[in-house]
Formats: C-alpha cells, structure tokens, sequence
C-alpha cells in the first residue's frame, strides 16, 4: 500500500519568469530613462527613440533648407547631438521640443557657416497680414532675373536675421511660420504657456519686420 505524502500548498510557489518587454513597447519616457540610466545611452533604447522621431527631425530640417543636398549629414548630426547630451534632459516629458532646438539650432549653426548658400525657403516674397501673420505668396513660374535676385538678397538677410534672434525666438518663429504648427502643439513642444508661445512670436515677429521692412516694402 503506498503511503500518501501530504503538501502544503501554500508553501508551494510557482516561478514564472516574466517576459522582457521590447524596446519598441516601451514608452517615449521609459526608453529616455533607459538612455540616461549608464555611463552610455543604452543602443536599443536609443535606436528607438531615432526611429520614432526620425521624421520628426526630418520634417524640420526639409521645411529650414528643401534645396539642401546635406540634409541627411545635418540630421546625423542632431542625433550625434542628442546622444552625447542626452543625460542632462531633466524632464523626459520635454524630450520633443528639446530634440526640435537641437535641430534648429544645428541647421542655424551651419547656416553662420556658409560664406553664401541658395535659399532655404521657397522663392515666395512674404507678406506681414493684417493680424501679423507670415503670408508666404506663390511666387510667379518663371520671375524675371532682377526678382529672383531681389527674393535671394531677401532670403539672405531673412535667414541672417532668424540666425540672430534669440534661442527661444528663434525656436518658436521657426516652429510656426516654415513648420506651420498651431500655438497649442508649440507650447507642447516648448512645454511653456500659451499666451508666452504668442508673446513670444509676436516679439520675434517685431524684430524680424523692423531689420527687414525695406524688402518687405518692395524697396
């Protein structure tokens, strides 16, 4: 007859080993944290991040300088950029509008650069609307030798000008007028007010009309 052996359940456990969660389920903060947490940012973290916002940066990039044939050496460079400072993001939530500073600040960067460079922007004149607003015109199909020389000797100083503004002028009048974002997504990306994000383009508005109101005059 066999002897029964009693157990007691309770001191019974089952280990499961839970699954490792992969980099691409990981949240926009976790794989920040993840980049931040050893002496280097941690690959797969990272190639993470590039791959979400990639585009991102590409987007910026094409919007500053479309004619551009280096686009691609100027966004390795923000990644570069981002990977050897990303540990001092204090707040992974800024992530986004930090990234877009980096990528603004480079493409100006390179701009000081170029002794001469072919416009970054479209060969359209803009206009100051009523409300202050940038209006970027449609430029005709085949403008005479004298206006296209005229739009590349604004675009010039526009772009020298932009360069000279300060950072956050800079940022916010870039993000609005060449990437066309609302207010609301600025401040997002910002992580600042509303009514500052206004402020803060009407300022860089004033400035850029009061350097360049010969040419926005048509003189």
């Amino acid at each position: 007859m066999s002897q029964s052996i009693p157990v007691c359940w309770s001191t019974v456990h089952a280990t499961v080993t839970p699954a490792p969660v992969t980099v691409e389920k990981l949240s926009d903060r976790d794989l920040i944290l993840r980049c931040q947490a050893g002496l280097r940012p941690d690959k797969a973290a990272f190639a993470e991040l590039l791959r979400r916002y990639q585009p991102h940066v590409e987007r910026i990039l094409y919007h500053l300088a479309p004619d551009w044939q280096d686009r691609a050496d100027l966004a390795q460079e923000v990644w570069i950029r981002v990977y050897r400072n990303i540990k001092r993001l204090n707040e992974p939530a800024k992530f986004r509008g930090w990234l877009s500073r980096i990528a603004t600040n480079i493409f100006y960067d390179e701009l000081r650069k170029r002794k001469r460079v072919k416009s970054p922007l479209s060969l359209d004149t803009p206009r100051i609307a009523e409300d202050g607003e940038m209006d970027w015109e449609i430029a005709g199909d085949n403008p005479s030798p004298e206006e296209e020389l005229t739009t590349r000797e604004f675009y010039e100083q526009l772009q020298e000008a932009i360069a000279d503004l300060p950072e956050v002028f800079r940022t916010t009048i870039v993000l609005r007028e060449i990437e066309g974002m609302p207010y609301e997504e600025i401040a997002e990306i910002t992580n600042v007010s509303l009514g500052t994000v206004k402020s803060r383009i009407a300022r860089a508005r004033a400035r850029l009309q009061s350097q360049l109101q010969n040419y926005l005059n048509g003189q």
